[in-house]
């Protein structure tokens, strides 16, 4: 079939599923309840169906009461179990895929259960929705007219037992359909090249000639891709090589230090971002509006939310028909691979209740509260954001450390940044950062007013790919792998200074 008739008729498949998605909108909460439902009656001969006597779940308030929230830890020996080839135990389809995830640069790494109605009705569910919401807001895309350059991670295989794990973007492309295939680059070998440095290089020698329409990956290592194109080519920027790009779907980290460095690689004001909201453990959210950043909760991917405000107790847990507006909740999922009341560790709210739309705020376990002062990613990117505008620089990397008190000295943050462009004058920088988390974070505010415990925060400007080579050191490249924002220790700041 012709590229162009194949983009005609993709496209009209793909605005077909518009009419469901406004179904949920219309009817979320119903939607919900009937996706927590099937999952019960499903997994009733379950290990965890019968300790729980699912059989006699009436209503949510009942699974509430009876089946606890837990952490990856607390569910740890299950998995184990699971890998090494006993089934039934969480999920009543046989799991084969777990997806290999830290969430952070910690070294312990998570095995995520993948089961093959997550993989269907989830995470390609949810790719096929990326498309179809986006064609819905630009009903003359040619999108499918080229190829999207995805990103992906490497696979291994688990050499005890039947069973495998990897990133879970190689675990999509190592079962992507046939017709996914086509309309992608890499092919799934490049893509899955464990080595990631070789894998770049791959990928830009057979990625050159294609016609790329998209792009699709995590921030940090996409721009580290697409940098060295540049390098490799000479040309100033992306669309002078891949003149039709018209869109980047983006998730897995924070888009707004990348931002400005994004922009002088597209420098069109046609060129579109798009955001998702992804996770080994599920797809939550896709970004549905062209003019707002606003990502809408998806609802029938086999998922059931829950939330826990942030600094509040279990207790004040509620399901999606109570959560209020512009409020900090911790997110509490059952999904269809068999996790059940699982708390993943992000953090949202809700910019929107009709229909659901959220915001990514940060993770439980990246803030700074040293000193009481309460510091999360989101007021960090936003104060990044205000700052680097107004001091006309640019940054690729940061993370944050506290400053611990001694006999005579007060607390700060130290602030390890990576430049792009360095600011004029590293003292106004220091400043108005500073303003601007506290007009972010009232917390922070007190705490800074009349450096009454907080000190001015400490910058240390990093060399040039400082935090790339840290994370080479520690065998993180690529993949899913993340910068850690902030932390309540020094262990990340630590390493870092010893390096830069």
């Amino acid at each position: 079939m012709p590229i162009p008739i194949f983009n005609s008729v993709a496209s009209f498949f793909l605005k077909r599923r518009i009419s469901q998605i406004e179904l949920f909108k219309d009817y979320p909460i119903e939607v919900q309840q009937e996706v927590l439902r099937k999952m019960i009656v499903y997994s009733i001969d379950t290990e965890i169906g019968k300790k729980y006597d699912f059989k006699t779940i009436r209503h949510y308030n009942d699974f509430k009461e009876r089946i606890p929230t837990v952490t990856y830890e607390e569910i740890y020996k299950d998995i184990e179990r699971n890998r090494k080839g006993e089934q039934n135990i969480f999920w009543r389809t046989p799991i084969k895929w777990f997806a290999k995830s830290s969430g952070t640069t910690n070294a312990k790494s998570k095995f995520i259960p993948i089961s093959y109605e997550s993989l269907e009705d989830c995470h390609y569910k949810a790719g096929k929705d990326m498309l179809s919401l986006y064609f819905n807001n630009n009903i003359d895309s040619q999108l499918l007219v080229g190829k999207c350059l995805r990103l992906g991670g490497s696979r291994e295989i688990y050499e005890n037992n039947d069973s495998y794990y990897g990133d879970l973007s190689a675990i999509m492309i190592d079962n992507l359909p046939f017709w996914a295939e086509l309309s992608s680059t890499p092919s799934s070998k490049t893509s899955l090249i464990p080595e990631w440095e070789d894998k770049v290089k791959a990928i830009i020698k057979e990625s050159m000639n294609q016609k790329v329409t998209s792009f699709a990956g995590v921030p940090s290592w996409m721009l580290s891709l697409l940098q060295q194109v540049i390098d490799k080519t000479g040309k100033d920027n992306i669309l002078e090589i891949w003149q039709d790009a018209e869109v980047y779907f983006h998730g897995g980290v924070s888009f707004e230090p990348y931002r400005n460095l994004y922009n002088k690689l597209f420098p069109s004001k046609d060129f579109k971002y798009f955001e998702i909201f992804n996770a080994s453990e599920g797809f939550f959210a896709i970004q549905d509006q062209n003019s707002s950043t606003e990502l809408l909760l998806m609802l029938d991917y086999g998922i059931f939310y829950e939330f826990i405000p942030v600094n509040g107790s279990e207790s004040e847990i509620v399901s999606l028909a109570d959560v209020k507006l512009n409020k900090n909740y911790e997110m509490v999922i059952t999904t269809n691979s068999g996790l059940w009341r699982y708390k993943i560790g992000d953090t949202i709210k809700f910019t929107c209740l009709n229909p659901f739309r959220v915001k990514v705020t940060g993770r439980t376990k990246h803030f700074i509260n040293v000193f009481g002062e309460e510091l999360v990613v989101e007021n960090a990117e936003m104060a990044l954001s205000k700052t680097t505008e107004l001091t006309k620089s640019e940054i690729s990397n940061y993370t944050v450390g506290p400053i611990f008190m001694g006999d005579k000295t007060k607390g700060s943050h130290e602030w390890i940044i990576e430049f792009s462009k360095e600011p004029d004058d590293m003292n106004k920088f220091t400043e108005i950062l500073d303003l601007s988390l506290q007009s972010l974070n009232s917390d922070y505010e007190a705490k800074r007013y009349k450096d009454s415990t907080l000190e001015l925060p400490k910058i240390i400007k990093g060399r040039k790919n400082l935090f790339y080579d840290w994370l080479r050191s520690r065998n993180k490249l690529g993949g899913q792998n993340k910068i850690p924002r902030l932390s309540n220790s020094r262990e990340y700041v630590e390493e870092l200074l010893g390096i830069n």
